[in-house]
């Protein structure tokens, strides 16, 4: 059974770390410092770096990890990334504590990103910027088609799997997704118990994917009352769900 612990870093960046006895691996590590503290708090030992995407703070930690601990660094095929080792790409395998996990390429947030899945008893997602609780990440380099290729890939899996992203955006994209959303209420009430925990503090993730099916807008594209009210926001004709994704992208962008 892995562990997974969140490390906090930046204004609302985890890094994940995944625990065996006393190996670890990490996830996106913008900052060395928190996983530096980890390690030596608890006695662990670095065993691998995975990344997602190119972004500094998901890799800015990359170079001082690796030249202490001299581990391989698992990432996506994008030269712009210092200190790669092993390059992934769609539906290639790596096992981390005789656990496998899947690869899954999922662009829209950036061109590169990639995911890291695992379909054992203990079903894993770890998206970076991809899906957030509640919403989607920003597209910064790609296209709503490919976003939306890579939502459903992952709305596509097992409903139990835990959904580890790498910032705490969650009551911020469920103060936009109720309003998009205003008739949704398992929603409201899942976002009512979002602002308790973040006024104290709590974190608010893992999130779940049989969770996200119920409140985030970017995986309920056909529902008529979000296809409504991104019509009323957006000048689009709307006849699809790229079209859907589209309007309340741009919306939730200016919100």
């Amino acid at each position: 059974m892995i562990e997974v612990t969140p490390l906090k870093a930046f204004t609302d960046n985890y890094i994940w770390a995944l625990v065996s006895k006393e190996s670890v691996y990490v996830v996106d590590p913008g900052d060395p410092n928190p996983v530096l503290d980890f390690l030596s708090e608890n006695n662990f030992i670095l065993e691998g770096i995975l990344i997602t995407h190119h972004h500094y703070d998901h890799t800015g930690g990359i170079k001082t990890l690796a030249d202490r601990y001299d581990v391989p660094v698992y990432g996506p095929v994008n030269d712009s990334i210092e200190g790669i080792t092993h390059e992934l790409r769609e539906n290639d395998c790596i096992s981390i504590f005789n656990q496998d996990f899947k690869i899954f390429e999922v662009p829209g947030h950036t061109l590169d990103h990639i995911a890291y899945y695992s379909d054992a008893d203990q079903k894993l997602l770890f998206c970076g910027d991809t899906l957030f609780s509640g919403g989607c990440g920003r597209l910064f380099e790609g296209t709503p088609a490919q976003m939306h290729d890579s939502l459903q890939k992952l709305k596509s899996l097992s409903p139990e799997t835990l959904v580890y992203c790498t910032h705490e955006y969650t009551e911020n994209n469920l103060n936009f997704a109720v309003v998009v959303n205003n008739e949704n209420e398992y929603l409201k009430n899942y976002y009512s118990e979002v602002k308790i925990k973040r006024k104290n503090d709590e974190i608010t993730l893992p999130s779940s994917i049989q969770k996200e099916l119920k409140i985030n807008p970017f995986l309920r594209l056909t529902d008529e009352n979000i296809i409504s009210n991104a019509s009323d926001f957006s000048s689009i004709d709307i006849n699809k769900e790229v079209d859907t994704l589209t309007a309340i992208r741009e919306w939730k962008d200016n919100f």
